[in-house]
């Protein structure tokens, strides 16, 4: 019976792989002039990651 790891470690480890990719897409758009890079986007875009992975995780 495979573990499925502690629901703290796994929602921090979510946190911050959703902040970095979020700032990377965040700073391309901004780079090409397609949405501001500013700290409301940001967060915004780590809150729309985590909650597409959470989603995606329990579906499948």
């Amino acid at each position: 019976m495979a573990s499925e790891g502690d629901p703290r470690v796994l929602f921090v480890m979510n946190l911050v792989l959703s902040a970095v990719f979020g700032t990377a897409v965040l700073w391309g758009l901004d780079f090409i002039g397609l949405a501001p890079f500013t700290p409301v986007n940001a967060a915004i875009a780590t809150l729309l990651l985590m909650a597409l992975t959470g989603i995606v995780t329990r579906v499948l």
